[in-house]
């Protein structure tokens, strides 16, 4: 199954947490239990129409690796594989 977004909606995969201490131990990405602030954008809406009727296109792509607010997302799961989906003025910026 697909998700194909509305609006200014952003479907995005969570990119994994998982982190390495100083002294090299890895944390897994449950370790924390808060949900990550980074992920992969797998599938974008049209954009947001604006109120004098005009629509406005979107800032991030597909495949675009971004970072956004902590407890903004919707978590959502198709075949059993867990997604984002988040508005686009949520996201903070695009990781280069």
């Amino acid at each position: 199954m697909k998700l194909k977004p509305l609006h200014d909606n952003v479907v995005v995969k969570p990119m994994s947490a998982e982190e390495t201490t100083a002294s090299g131990i890895v944390l897994p990405d449950n370790a924390n239990k808060e949900k990550p602030e980074k992920g992969e954008v797998l599938a974008v809406g049209p954009g947001k129409i604006m109120e004098n009727g005009q629509l406005k296109s979107m800032n991030v792509r597909v495949g675009d690796k971004v970072m956004f607010k902590k407890y903004s997302p919707d978590e959502i799961k198709i075949d059993e594989e867990k997604y984002l989906l988040i508005s686009e003025g949520d996201i903070l910026g695009i990781l280069e």
